[in-house]
């Protein structure tokens, strides 16, 4: 089977190559200019303030705090763990991506994560006999944006094997996948400080990527009572197989890794949900080796070319980044156990439940024998051609590193900032800052506020200049406001997401002066709970105007909140910044909407005879 330039070209030859394929399968409900790798960019496009934070200080400054946390728990934890020190722990990696396609992988049946249980299945996903697997091309897209994502190399060639086993959730008795000849090798992935692996992995590590394989998804079990139940919906959803290397040595780097790959592909648009949602699953292989292994109890086995590892055992199906970092510590502290009272670690596939504080035997472990891999006689080899990779590399999405440098150092937001609207909502919420930003300034130059926010997050008259003076703003509200207001409505959260527009309406009252913080938030709240009325008619009807108080009835309201409260009043002139913000507060509220929180900051700190900070 060839996957080749013809096979993806529009019929509009001016077109980009698989333009329209790919429009088909790369739609998100949340669009952002981040979706197109952008044109390269110089650097420095907005000049820096006394107080801004440069991205690689913050980086330093994080680390600093990292290895102070990590000196001050090992001050605390001294003598409790000493096996640490005897034994080095080995972990490696195989997390199972469901792909975010349109159709299963070898049928025409539509794929779905929450449909009717049995409404989207094929014949050939129940294994009828005579059938035969038909592999849809367009699966092979977000399988490579995948494997360039992770820096591998894509094979020209791959092709299928089956993987023989018996299980109720395979009703063919074997699973198609690319054990022999996979369709990427050889990447790899950088992990960070920021990202949050171990201190003692220091400011990054490089884990190797050995393969990327695609393959087919099982069924769902469901148990109920004594009765399990089968949804064959799963059946032949494309999944992709993402297997590293052994080259991490701590339950927290093991859990960083997992989480890194999860916004890796959720930003290259690869994937349908994230862990929390099932559509992504991770396996451990664990194991143990003396650090000193001159001794006869030096390890022996061998996994993907690295040497000298113990005896490893495998942990399924852990559907957390907490469940990924607990299991592998109470695996580790398992099989140091066993080896210090004189056992024997065996190769076993083990389960984790969360809540447990042991794993648990499930069987022994399979290997390539017992798997009885063969290339699968029904399926043609898939050529992919040099076009396509190249149009795939060109096209690929911003990755999260790129964001969180870029919103650091050229929207000036904090680390902690950004790296919050990058994992947040499976990046839906970094999608809805895009959006919501190149509304507001787009507002503001034309005096017009766009119905579809998305029609400028690449409109050539928005400079980064023009984002980065309202780019801290705009996060402010994305990350903070926007959950606090809409926290007691779970469909009001939602329709803020969908409807960017309505926080591009409010804020451009904010920025204009004419609404108070406080008004802003009441009129959000109205906007997303009445959608039939416009913002700006409820801005009208609800009297959310901002109107001009004079300064003496500041200076009134601020003097009587210090007569009231003189205690507090003394922290503050000590130095307390907090209790200062706690006057500021008082005055919003009591104010009702007419206060501005800067104007009372400024009329407190005379009365206090503090400087602000």
């Amino acid at each position: 089977m060839s996957i080749a330039l013809s096979a993806f070209r529009p019929k509009n030859k001016s077109a980009h190559l698989p333009s329209q394929l790919l429009t088909r399968l790369e739609t998100k409900p949340f669009p952002s200019w981040r979706l197109v790798r952008p044109v390269p960019r110089g650097l420095g496009t907005a000049t820096s303030s006394d107080n801004e934070v440069p991205y690689r200080k913050q980086l330093k400054e994080e680390s600093k705090r990292r290895r102070a946390a990590k000196h001050l728990s090992n001050e605390e934890t001294e003598g409790k763990d000493a096996r640490s020190e005897k034994w080095e722990l080995t972990v490696g990696i195989e997390v199972h991506a469901q792909l975010n396609t349109e159709r299963k992988l070898f049928s025409r049946a539509r794929t779905s994560i929450d449909a009717e249980p049995n409404s989207h299945v094929a014949v050939f996903d129940l294994a009828y006999p005579g059938t035969q697997p038909n592999f849809q091309k367009a699966t092979l897209i977000p399988a490579l944006r995948a494997a360039i994502a992770f820096n591998c190399t894509i094979q020209r060639r791959s092709r299928f094997d089956r993987k023989h086993y018996f299980y109720p959730d395979q009703p063919a008795g074997y699973q198609i996948t690319q054990y022999y000849e996979p369709y990427a090798k050889d990447g790899s992935i950088v992990l960070y400080d920021h990202d949050g692996i171990a201190p003692e992995d220091g400011h990054s590590v490089t884990i190797g990527i050995k393969q990327i394989q695609m393959e087919q998804d099982t069924a769902k079990t469901i148990q109920q009572d004594s009765v399990t139940l089968l949804d064959f919906n799963r059946v032949s959803h494309p999944l992709i197989e993402i297997i590293t290397l052994p080259q991490i040595h701590s339950p927290q780097t093991a859990a960083a890794c997992v989480r890194k790959i999860q916004a890796t592909l959720q930003a290259v648009n690869a994937v349908t949900t994230g862990m929390e949602m099932g559509g992504l699953r991770a396996d451990v292989n664990v194991s143990v080796r003396l650090r000193d292994r001159s001794g006869e109890q030096a390890a022996s086995f061998s996994y993907s070319g690295v040497t000298g590892l113990g005896q490893r055992t495998e942990i399924k199906n852990l559907s957390s980044f907490k469940a990924v970092e607990d299991a592998i510590i109470a695996e580790r502290d398992r099989q140091i156990e066993v080896l210090e009272s004189g056992g024997m670690i065996e190769a076993e596939t083990r389960g984790w439940a969360l809540g447990n504080t042991a794993t648990t035997r499930l069987r022994g472990k399979e290997g390539e024998v017992d798997y009885r891999y063969m290339p699968d006689p029904d399926l043609a080899p898939i050529i992919i051609s040099e076009d396509l990779i190249t149009h795939i590399s060109e096209t690929l999405p911003e990755l999260p590193d790129t964001s969180i440098k870029e919103l650091v150092d050229e929207f000036k937001l904090t680390l902690k900032d950004a790296k919050t609207l990058i994992s947040v909502d499976d990046g839906k919420r970094l999608a809805y800052f895009d959006q919501v930003l190149a509304g507001l300034v787009k507002t503001l130059q034309s005096g017009e506020c766009p119905d579809l926010p998305e029609q400028y997050l690449r409109d050539p008259s928005i400079t980064k200049a023009d984002k980065t003076e309202y780019a801290r703003l705009v996060a402010n509200w994305a990350i903070h406001e926007v959950g606090s207001v809409t926290a007691s409505s779970d469909s009001a959260y939602a329709t803020a997401l969908e409807r960017p527009v309505v926080l591009v309406h409010v804020l451009q009252y904010l920025v204009k002066k004419q609404i108070t913080g406080q008004s802003a938030k009441k009129l959000f709240l109205l906007a997303l709970e009445n959608p039939g009325r416009h913002v700006d008619q409820i801005f009208k009807e609800e009297n959310l105007e901002l109107k001009e108080i004079p300064r003496a009835e500041y200076l009134r309201m601020a003097q009587s909140l210090i007569d009231a409260n003189q205690e507090t009043a003394e922290k503050v002139r000590k130095g307390h910044q907090g209790k200062l913000m706690w006057f500021v507060g008082q005055m919003v509220r009591g104010g009702k909407g007419s206060i501005e929180a800067p104007r009372a900051k400024e009329v407190l700190e005379e009365l206090l005879a503090v400087g602000s900070s």
